[in-house]
This record gives structure tokens, sequence and C-alpha cells, in this order.
């Protein structure tokens, strides 16, 4: 989708709509780029008067999770108070809030701007248990690994990711988003914003779902906002990770990784 900076109200509507779509065509969890509530600046000024309290987001989101049904993870700049500014990811159901992702490793322009935290964690709803990557965090396999062995099912990576064309981010997108699936034994899902921005950004619309054996299961690129509606089925996660020669993680060396 489109996120333009610091308009909340305006984003708020499209991802309503769009949840609202998605739910109508049987969508139980509904996943929109990063800072895709209230759109992404790295113009100090303009980034700090865009970011929202995370009450207010919950508050907000939790009106669409509860109008259509569903589970709605989405982002945000976060004003945090006294610990500053955040790239937050939240996940909330009808009921509220009942996950927060802030970004831990900051892409180079944001460091200054935004506070990185200093936690890795993991969230279950609707049956799944899932972990949140942002943008740049999906180049550190790390991530991934410690999210897998907490028990992620799924990864979802939203994106506020410019430059290029769609089917250039894409092309990007599939030399690690694959590995972090296949080594993993995970499902992943990526999306980006799409369009130009007040903040000078101009997105390329891609969307991608990477099934635990690392094959690609669905993709959008474009120039439109659009829904990539994907199935993932537990049985290819199950036939994965009964298969001692696919499913990587029990064999895991341990002591053998340590660099000091």
């Amino acid at each position: 989708m489109h996120a333009e900076p610091g308009q909340v109200d305006e984003n708020l509507a499209v991802i309503a709509r769009f949840t609202a779509e998605a739910a109508a065509k049987g969508a139980g969890i509904v996943c929109f780029p990063e800072c895709s509530l209230t759109g992404y600046s790295l113009d100090p000024g303009q980034a700090n008067a865009c970011a929202i309290s995370l009450d207010r987001a919950g508050s907000l989101l939790n009106a669409v999770a509860r109008d259509s049904g569903v589970v709605v993870i989405a982002g945000l700049a976060e004003d945090s108070g006294d610990a500053g500014f955040f790239i937050t990811q939240v996940v909330v159901d009808p009921e509220g809030l009942i996950g927060v992702h802030r970004k831990s490793h900051l892409g180079p322009p944001e460091r200054g701007l935004y506070q990185a935290t200093g936690t890795i964690g993991t969230v279950s709803f609707r049956g799944i248990t899932a972990g949140i990557q942002l943008c740049y965090e999906t180049h550190f396999p790390e991530i991934s690994t410690t999210m897998a062995l907490s028990g992620a099912e799924v990864l979802f990576c939203p994106h506020a990711s410019p430059r290029g064309t769609g089917e250039e981010k894409l092309l990007s997108w599939l030399r690690h988003l694959p590995a972090r699936a296949f080594d993993n034994g995970v499902f992943v899902v990526a999306c980006n914003q799409v369009g130009k921005t007040s903040a000078g950004f101009s997105f390329p619309g891609v969307a991608v779902v990477i099934g635990p054996d690392g094959r690609v299961d669905a993709t959008y690129t474009g120039n439109e906002e659009r829904i990539l509606l994907a199935s993932l089925q537990a049985t290819k996660l199950i036939n994965i990770r009964e298969n001692r020669m696919a499913y990587f993680l029990p064999h895991r060396r341990p002591p053998l990784y340590k660099t000091e």
C-alpha cells in the first residue's frame, strides 16, 4: 500500500479498506508494510511529527480488526516518550493489541533518528507462532534462526524499501529471503510500500510468499496498491519438519559456532 507520512487518518482508511476486502476473500491475517499507518520518513522534523504512540496505534487498528474479524499486522513510527522513537510493527486482533515488534537492526540512514530495540521475540495467534522482521533486519540470518528456535512457523517481513522497479526489488529479495525460509523451515511473507511520498521516497510495489521448502508460492510486482492473497498450508510445514534431510534446526551444533 501507499502510506503518506503524517497522514494517519488517510492511511488508516486504506488499511481498513484493504482489510475488509482481504477478509471478504477469506483472509484471516492481513499484513501491511513497514510504517503503513504513519508513513516512513528520514527527515528528523517530519519523522518525529509523524510518530504516534503505541496506545493510539493499537486503538485505531483494533477497530479495523474488530470490524473485519481478522488479525492485522501494521507498522508505525512510534513515539514512546522518554524512550525515544522506534520503527514498530504491531499485531492486533479483534480483542486488542497482542504483539509488538520494534526494529532491532536499523539501516544506516535510520540510526540517530530511531532507537534499536535489544530484544527479539515471537507472537502467537490464530493457532500459529510468528516472528516479525522489518526490512533491513531480514539481512541478518541470526534473527530468523532465533525466531525459529523460539517456535516461529511464519516470518512476516514488512518493508519500506525504496528505489528500483518492482521486478528489481523482487530479485533482490529472492537473494536472501528463500534462504531464511529454507534454512529454518518456516514460511516467509514479505511486502513493501508502493509509490512516491512527500518524504522524497519512491517505493516499488512488491510482495512475496515463500514456503518452508524455500520455493516461491506467490508474488506481485507493480506500481499499484494490491492485495496478494496466499494460503499457508500446515501440511507443507509438517512435511518439511518431519523430513530429517529437509529440516536442519534440530541438527545444529551451537558450541561450534562461537567466535570467542
